[in-house]
């Protein structure tokens, strides 16, 4: 937890008539990011009563305790980080001041009831009898990327799907990199990300040092943050099937006998490894990097459409997204996590099966 000297009030002033102040000490740039805030005025102040927290909110004759946490920049892993502070905060209640903030520690604070004021216009504070949110303008909503950290994108983003597939295992960078065919060097920086992280733990020096993952949660939700795919191209086509699992087991055997690798994703996927899935209105397949979408569609005894499709075949410019691919039922589908990272992704209520399938298949 940080000591600040200056004090201050934070007050969000409603027609000119205060609603709500927080009273507690604050450095220098807590106060600019607090200033930003749309509503909402920071003034100096005579003393604190804090009664040992780092601030106090008062609201009409109401008043809470808050801890006080102030970053330079918040991803997911921080805000795992920030989550298990607040649980021994006073009255659980944290606020979070930062810098910059992404879309997914946001999400993850507010979810678990920790405030947030970030400096790029994002607020969000929520107590009992008061709430205070605000979103920032576009174009400014996510914290720039780290120039100086190995992002977990790309053959990066194979290793953190290898650590999470094995969350129990010992690994020695030479086993990371041979597990999820990549460099040692690369292996080597993405193990030295991630314990700067905080979500893997170190033991012993030299030969004999090994990592273990000491926060899957917090790993999975900042792999799938900074996962992309780079230069996605997409086929949408037609096949006349009885229903999608047919569908989806005729298309995949197709592509098989074609020698065309391949991994069944999204919706069609989930519904083979989870019951969650009530339908299936597109299947979704991402084809190797180096075949042709229009001869894997042929080889699926599916004709390209422009409307009306029931498949899609999706290719990007690598493998990535069939990295450690498995046999469900029938067919060739992604990893749980790749298909996790799919489903969120999706607008057709991908991000309520997503959450689904975390709860009901990956456990964390």
């Amino acid at each position: 937890m940080h000591t600040f000297t200056p004090s201050a009030i934070f007050t969000r002033t409603v027609k000119n008539r205060k609603i709500v102040k927080i009273e507690g000490h604050f450095g220098a740039e807590a106060l600019r990011i607090l200033r930003d805030v749309p509503g909402v005025a920071v003034e100096a102040a005579a003393g604190r009563d804090g009664g040992g927290s780092d601030a106090v909110v008062r609201f009409g004759p109401a008043a809470e305790a808050v801890a006080v946490e102030v970053k330079r920049r918040a991803n997911a892993a921080t805000a795992w980080q920030i989550v298990q502070q607040s649980r021994a905060a006073p009255d659980g209640n944290l606020l979070l001041v930062a810098g910059a903030t992404t879309a997914d520690a946001r999400e993850i604070l507010e979810r678990h009831g920790v405030a947030v004021v970030d400096g790029l216009g994002n607020a969000h504070v929520e107590l009992p009898g008061f709430v205070l949110h605000t979103e920032a303008q576009r174009g400014r909503a996510d914290t720039p990327r780290p120039q100086t950290h190995t992002r977990l994108a790309g053959k990066a983003g194979i290793g953190a799907q290898a650590l999470l597939l094995q969350p129990e295992r010992e690994w020695k960078v030479q086993d990371l990199a041979a597990e999820a065919g990549i460099s040692v060097g690369l292996a080597h920086r993405v193990l030295v990300r991630l314990e700067t992280e905080g979500l893997v733990a170190a033991e012993g020096a030299g030969p004999r040092r090994v990592r273990r993952v000491a926060d899957a949660t917090a790993l999975l939700d900042l792999w799938a943050e900074e996962n992309t795919d780079r230069a996605v191209r997409r086929v949408r086509a037609y096949r006349l099937a009885r229903e999608p699992r047919e569908l989806a087991g005729a298309v995949s055997a197709g592509l098989d006998a074609a020698g065309i690798d391949h991994a069944v994703t999204g919706a069609a996927a989930a519904a083979r490894i989870a019951p969650f899935v009530t339908a299936v209105p597109v299947a979704e397949i991402w084809i190797d990097s180096v075949a042709s979408l229009e001869e894997a569609a042929a080889a699926a005894g599916a004709e390209a459409v422009e409307s009306g499709h029931n498949l899609a075949f999706v290719q990007a410019n690598g493998d990535e997204p069939l990295a450690f691919r498995r046999q469900v039922d029938g067919i060739w589908a992604v990893n749980s996590f790749r298909l996790f990272y799919d489903l969120r992704n999706d607008p057709r209520r991908g991000h309520e099966q997503a959450e689904t399938l975390r709860r009901e298949v990956i456990g964390f």
